[in-house]
Formats: structure tokens, C-alpha cells, sequence
């Protein structure tokens, strides 16, 4: 079946916002037909990495949230914790991150939980149906505990896996620190031995007995360690890392998986700003200026569809001269802008496994609005 990918561009008028215009996409696109009443709903959304700007504003999150509690829904803001070091890897920098970003209850109109807890170590284990790389998807516990699970993607390029949308929203966005781990990693963490105080706080969470003493600097027996990445998390002085070794596509296809394991099961929708699209991702601590011009707001039950529509329509846009892009291109519009915005990334790999699963195949059809 062909899902249905509804559009409204940037262009406003008298009378009538970005804001407004967002309301009147997902209130056309059937987010209103879900049950929310007295039901939690979990609004994913990237805060974006302190000294990024080109993450979704707030205010976007508010119409999402006034709109659910217009259906009677109990709506809250929530991302997990990240798995590389910043401003986002515990609970409590990553609250003061969201605020310094615009991020509170007054801006949004709810409040905000981090999804896998103060660590990144609270999470459950949800199964995936027809999984090829991963059995199971470990999601943070309170977005796992959401009744209804709604996105608000920033649609951009990306270092690893070419594009960030709906899927890599819901399948690594929702990641606890474990699954981060097996999303990103095809081995163990490593130690930085000159970074390592000897504290000791890793080796009280290894429940495999992985981490040894040795003189004054912890030492890791990969031979015991499962991956599970909570030593990362417990260290103070980051001196514990993921060596973000997988290939690619195989990151793709368990991005792929994870999403398929969070929606199913309970109503999930997706809105995507197809805007400021930075040739990499929110995470880093700045951003570098879009490689097309802006194009519009997309809103779909279906991520795959909504992922495919937004490759599509960012594929026709002209270049922004002075890009990285334009740059890298000499002027001349490429067959595939992300392809060349991020040498040896495959984002068709995600679709090719979605597929593959049966997540979908992403055929859609586009529904204009004005």
C-alpha cells in the first residue's frame, strides 16, 4: 500500500506563520485520528548539541503539544543520551543543554524526561520482528513506557549514514548508551590509559568482571566484555570510548531495525522540517550553512515514506552557493547531494533494509497543501 506524505512549504502570508501552517499540516495528515486521551505521548524530538543552531526550534514542539493535549493527551519532550562526549552524555547536562537551546515548558508547552535515565543505562529490551542484525532494539525506558510515540525530525546530511530523518530519529535517537553501542560498534569501548585516574567508579557497574586495576590505570579484558557501554557512562573523566567501527550500511540496517521495534505495536507519527539542511548532523557543537534552500514541512504516519519523500524532494533543490556542496561541486548539481556531502555514506541502504524486514518500501504519494 502506498502511505500518504502530506507537504506544505516555507511560503507564509498575512495572517498566517511557519506555526500555523505546521498546525494545519499534521491536523490534515491524521495525527488528530489517534486515541490520545489520558495517554502518554512521547514527543522524540534532538535537542541539538550546545553551539548547534540548526536544530528544530521549540516553538515547533509546542504545536505538537498543544494539539495532543487538545486530545486529551498527556505530551512530553524526550530524547536519550548520546554515546560520544559532549553536552548531551547524562541526564542532567542534557536537561541544561535543552534549556540553553529554548528548550523548556513555557517554550514547548510540556515537560521534558530523557528517555534511558541519569546515565543512559535505564532502558528495556524490545523485540524485533524479522531482525537480521540485532535481536532486540534497547530503547530508554520512558519513551518504551510511552503509549504514543510522535517525531519531530530535522532532515539533514550525515558523516555515517548520508541523511538523518524519521528512522535514524526513532532507531537511534530512542537508543539507551547499550544501544548506541550495538548500533555503532561491531567490538568493545577502549581506554584512554592517559585520560584514566584510576577512580574505579567503571568497574563497580561491569557485572562481567571486564575491568581490572592494573598499577593505577583500569584495563579492559575484551575476552569478558559484552559491549554493554556502562563503564562509559560512569567514567567522569572520559576516558572510556566507543570506536564507532561498524560499516555504514550495517549501521543503517540496525538503525532500520531499532525503528521498526519502537513503533510497533502502538500508534507512532512523524513531522519533518525539511530546512536548514547542514551537511551533518545536530550533534556537533556547530553547524555549517545549508547546502539547499529551504523547502517545507512534511507530516506522515509512515517513516520510511516520510524519509523517502524528503530525499526526493532535497534532490531537486539548487545548490546555496558558497556550500560545502557548491563548493565541492564547482557550481554543477550532482546526481545524488548527499553522496557527495558525505563521501562513501550509502543512504539508499536504508531502505533497502526496511524492505527487506517489512517496515516498508517507501513508495508514497505526496499531498501538497498550501
Amino acid at each position: 500500500m502506498v502511505s500518504k506524505v502530506y507537504f506544505t512549504d516555507m511560503r507564509t502570508k498575512d495572517g498566517e506563520g511557519l506555526l500555523s501552517k505546521m498546525d494545519r499540516l499534521i491536523r490534515a495528515s491524521g495525527l488528530c485520528d489517534i486515541d490520545m486521551e489520558k495517554k502518554f505521548v512521547a514527543i522524540k524530538v534532538h535537542f541539538g548539541e550546545f553551539g548547534n543552531l540548526a536544530y528544530p526550534k521549540p516553538q515547533y514542539v509546542k504545536v505538537i503539544s498543544d494539539l495532543v493535549k487538545e486530545k486529551g493527551g498527556i505530551p512530553f519532550m524526550t530524547d536519550c543520551n548520546t554515546l560520544y562526549v559532549g553536552m548531551r552524555k547524562n541526564a542532567v547536562e542534557h536537561l541544561q543543554c535543552a534549556e540553553l537551546n529554548g528548550f523548556n515548558s513555557v517554550t514547548t508547552g510540556c515537560q521534558t524526561i530523557i528517555g534511558d535515565g541519569l546515565k543512559g543505562s535505564d532502558d528495556v529490551e524490545l523485540p524485533i520482528e524479522g531482525g537480521i542484525h540485532c535481536e532486540t532494539a534497547k530503547i530508554g525506558r520512558a519513551i518504551a513506557d510511552a503509549d504514543i510515540i510522535i517525531t519531530l525530525n530535522h532532515f539533514k546530511g550525515h558523516e555515517i549514514t548520508g541523511i538523518g530523518g524519521a528512522m535514524k530519529n526513532l532507531g537511534m535517537g530512542c537508543a539507551s548508551r547499550r544501544g548506541k553501542m550495538e548500533l555503532h560498534t561491531s567490538g568493545k569501548p577502549s581506554i584512554d590509559a592517559d585520560a584514566c585516574k584510576g577512580c574505579g567508579r567503571c568497574q563497580r557497574v561491569c557485572a562481567q568482571e571486564a575491568l581490572t586495576m592494573e598499577g593505577k590505570k583500569m584495563v579492559l579484558d575484551n575476552t569478558k566484555c559484552v559491549g554493554c557501554g556502562r563503564c562509559i557512562a560512569m567514567c567522569p573523566f572520559d576516558a572510556i570510548y566507543a570506536e564507532f567501527d561498524e560499516k555504514m550500511d550495517i549501521v543503517n540496517s540496525k538503525i532500520v531495525e531499532y525503528t521498526k521495534a519502537i513503533i510497533s505495536g502502538r500508534p507512532n507519527f512523524n513531522i519533518t522540517l525539511l530546512m536548514d539542511v547542514s551537511p551533518l548532523c545536530d550533534c556537533h557543537d556547530n553547524n555549517d550553512m545549508p547546502i539547499i534552500p529551504n523547502v517545507g514541512m512534511l507530516a506522515s504516519a509512515d517513516p520510511v515514506a516520510l524519509d523517502r519523500a524528503c530525499v526526493d524532494l532535497a534532490q531537486q533543490q539548487p545548490l546555496i552557493p558558497g556550500s560545502v556542496l557548491f563548493h565541492e561541486c564547482h557550481g554543477d548539481k550532482p546526481g545524488d547531494i548527499f553522496a557527495v556531502t558525505n563521501k562513501g555514506t550509502h543512504w539508499q541502504s536504508h531502505f533497502e533494509h526496511a524492505k527487506r524486514i517489512g517496515l516498508g518500501d517507501g513508495s508514497y504519494e505526496l499531498v501538497r497543501l498550501r
